[in-house]
């Protein structure tokens, strides 16, 4: 069994004063992937690329290659890679609407409860390090300065 609480990265405290927490286990959705990779349930290509974007800021990354290495048709040589491009690329945890998006294309249904709008909402259930919530502010900078460029170059 894994011991996720013990082997995360940071989060000095369970629960910051809004509610989201440091222990990956308390997101539903990240509980269901880590109890199916524990188990060695097939949690799809979708589940494990999910689950790398988000666990590799609360597991350490050997434990994280660990859990991937454990799925049908992957080894330590694919887990790592996987781990290392979401590294790399320094990919931000998906949206729900981007999850949801990927589960339709698997068996495995990555949200618990697809229905229900709160479900797989990772950055509402998690704390996740400050630089991401930086990453997201300056891409939606970027992407507002660039509609107003190209709104003003169309006015001229």
């Amino acid at each position: 069994m894994s011991q996720v609480k013990d082997t995360r990265k940071a989060a000095t405290t369970d629960r910051a004063d809004d509610g989201r927490s440091g222990n990956l286990k308390d997101s539903p959705m990240m509980a269901r992937l880590l109890d199916a990779l524990e188990k060695g349930t097939d949690i799809g290509h979708y589940g494990r690329l999910t689950f790398a974007m988000v666990a590799r800021h609360f597991l350490d990354e050997e434990e994280l290659v660990r859990l991937l290495a454990g799925q049908p048709g992957q080894d330590e040589t694919k887990a790592r890679a996987l781990v290392l491009q979401v590294k790399q690329k320094d990919y931000n945890p998906p949206k729900r609407d981007r999850i949801l998006e990927w589960q339709a294309q698997q068996d495995f249904p990555i949200i618990p409860d697809a229905d229900d709008p709160n479900s797989g909402n990772v950055y509402r259930e998690l704390r996740f390090p400050d630089g991401i919530y930086e990453n997201i502010n300056e891409f939606w900078e970027e992407k507002a300065e660039g509609e107003e460029a190209a709104t003003t170059s169309k006015g001229s």
